[in-house]
């Protein structure tokens, strides 16, 4: 199975979501993560790698 970048922002959205529920302290550092990858996936980056 092929992870397309349409999958991966579902993919990264359960984990955040999960790593929220287990450890809330985590809470702001788990968001920033999450924006600044889907605004790296937006602009292109992981296509231009491959």
């Amino acid at each position: 199975m092929t992870i397309t970048i349409a999958k991966l922002q579902p993919i990264l959205a359960i984990a955040a979501g999960v790593l929220i529920l287990l450890r809330p302290q985590l809470l702001h550092y788990i968001v920033a993560a999450y924006l600044i990858l889907v605004g790296l996936i937006g602009l292109g980056v992981f296509r231009a790698l491959s």
